[in-house]
């Protein structure tokens, strides 16, 4: 193998120790420095804080200030007109219709003809009867007079005794008789005069139930004609047994008297015309265990007919007043998971979700007892798109606000017995939000 030359050890060696070029070192500070850069930039963008969030755009709501009112205390149950007095004429007697004498639907008076059955086999009886009397009179007279003759005859010795008491017992005999013809012919004269049928009561007849020329039976089912007495009228309703110490409670406030109960059409909602008021008369002695209700009966006077016996109608018995009471319209309060709440508009119009206690509903009322105040306002629509601390703008137009303090008069609305009360029950005097409903499932964004 040959060995390298010296001159190629020393060109080789002065080649390598030569260092890089100037440009070359510049080239690769500058990538790295682009590097670093790079680096920073990808930082700065990846790290740097989002931009604000625009403001959400203002709701529209409608609200109303919370003003105390005095509101009535009252319940309400589902009821049926009844008339005060009902009877169904019957036939007393059988016989053949001569006559009908009444108007179907109109007024009579007590003691007014209404159908007049063939007499003649009634006086008839009564004139047998009368015959039969005058016989056995008759005997009577003549045993009385051998009577006395017997007497005479036996104190002389004439006679027997024994003949003198058996006529004595013959005159007892005979005077039994006329007594008892005395009853038949009492009893012909009741027949006959059940003959003439008249009205019991004072009253308004129904349809008339038999023509001229039936033969009406005193066992018959239907009777002749009913007549129901309307003016005064009653209402027979009922409330769940928890309303029965309140209502007991009012009575003894009261003094005693009679509670107003208002009667409203079954149909008639929130402002419905009131059919008529009266006042309550019965509290049934004992609640059904079957239905856990307690039947209640109030009396009106009826002189427009208003009210129809079998008419079904909201019976609303009035408890006494609520002084300065929190109220709001339903609508306000809403359901959450912690329980009931409602909407307050603050100082900045921004909504506030506030908890309440809400103490009744009557009708589209609802009765705060806590957590609201006077002078507060509070939504009344609107509460669908609201949630804490959302900025709200007024709605102000006749057709979309809508008072929070409904007046005092309006009608109840229809409700049931839970009984109410129960209900059919009719409702109860308290009756809080339902915690149940699909709003609570919603949390505080309510409706």
């Amino acid at each position: 193998m040959t060995q390298p030359t010296a001159q190629d050890n020393s060109g080789a060696t002065a080649i390598d120790l030569r260092g890089p070029s100037p440009w070359r070192r510049w080239r690769w500070l500058a990538l790295v420095l682009l590097v670093v850069v790079a680096l920073l930039i990808w930082r700065w963008v990846a790290h740097r804080a989002p931009p604000p969030a625009a403001p959400p755009p203002p709701v529209a709501v409608v609200s109303t200030v919370v003003t105390p009112i005095d509101l009535p205390r009252y319940v309400v149950g589902i009821g049926t007109v009844q008339a005060t007095t009902s009877v169904t004429v019957r036939a007393r007697v059988d016989g053949q219709i001569e006559r009908v004498a009444f108007v179907e639907g109109r007024d009579v008076k007590a003691g007014d003809l209404l159908v007049q059955i063939d007499p003649r086999p009634y006086r008839a009886q009564l004139e047998q009867a009368r015959a039969t009397k005058a016989r056995d009179a008759a005997q009577l007279a003549n045993a009385r007079l051998d009577l006395q003759r017997y007497q005479v005859l036996s104190a002389q010795g004439a006679t027997s005794q024994q003949q003198a008491d058996t006529q004595a017992a013959l005159v007892k005999q005979l005077e039994a008789a006329v007594l008892t013809d005395q009853a038949q012919i009492d009893y012909a004269l009741v027949q006959l005069d059940y003959t003439t049928i008249r009205s019991p009561i004072d009253g308004r007849t129904g349809v008339r139930l038999v023509d001229v020329g039936n033969i009406v039976h005193a066992t018959d089912a239907n009777g002749i004609v009913i007549v129901n007495l309307i003016d005064p009228i009653t209402v027979l309703f009922t409330l769940p047994e928890e309303a029965v110490g309140p209502v007991n409670a009012a009575i003894q406030a009261a003094g005693g008297t009679g509670l107003a109960v208002d009667a409203y059409a079954r149909d008639s909602g929130a402002g419905g015309e009131r059919l008529a008021s009266g006042k309550l008369t019965l509290i049934n002695n004992q609640i059904d265990n079957t239905s856990g209700t307690v039947q209640l009966k109030a009396t009106f006077a009826n002189a427009g007919h208003r009210l129809w016996p079998g008419q079904y109608v909201n019976a609303r018995l009035m408890l006494g007043m609520r002084s300065q009471a929190i109220v709001v319209d339903t609508s306000v309060v809403q359901n959450g998971p912690s329980g009931t709440f409602v909407y307050v508009i603050d100082g900045q119009s921004k909504a506030a979700v506030q908890a309440v206690k809400v103490g009744a509903m009557q009708g589209n009322q609802a009765i705060i007892e806590s957590g609201l105040s006077a002078g507060q306002r509070v939504v009344v629509d609107g509460q669908l798109k609201l949630r804490q601390g959302t900025p709200v703008t007024e709605v102000r137009n006749a057709s979309s606000t809508r008072s929070a303090a409904p007046s005092t008069q309006s009608a109840p609305t229809s409700q049931p017995a839970s009984s109410s009360a129960g209900s059919v029950g009719p409702a109860s005097t308290t009756s809080p939000a339902n915690p149940a409903s699909p709003a609570a499932a919603a949390g505080p964004s309510g409706r």
